[in-house]
């Protein structure tokens, strides 16, 4: 994971849970985030941390999920 990368979307963790078939349960347990953190984050209520942006990137990337990006903009997720 480089530093520098642009943050992941809202968006773009929805839509690696589910190519992954994670519920927030899953993810929580995998990033070491609590279930209550993804929910306002997917929801885009709060937000987050830049830790909690990149135990959350670092969990799908572990997984194979890579996040796509045009310039700083999520545009989706792909499958490495």
């Amino acid at each position: 994971m480089v530093n520098d990368a642009p943050d992941i979307t809202p968006a773009q963790v929805r839509a690696a849970r589910g190519w992954l078939c994670w519920t927030q349960d899953e993810l929580a347990r995998r990033s070491g985030l609590s279930q209550r953190s993804i929910a306002r984050f997917e929801l885009e209520i709060s937000a987050p941390y830049a830790s909690t942006v990149a135990a959350l990137r670092k969990a799908f990337e572990d997984q194979g999920i890579c996040f796509e990006f045009e310039g700083t903009e999520g545009k989706g997720v792909r499958v490495r």
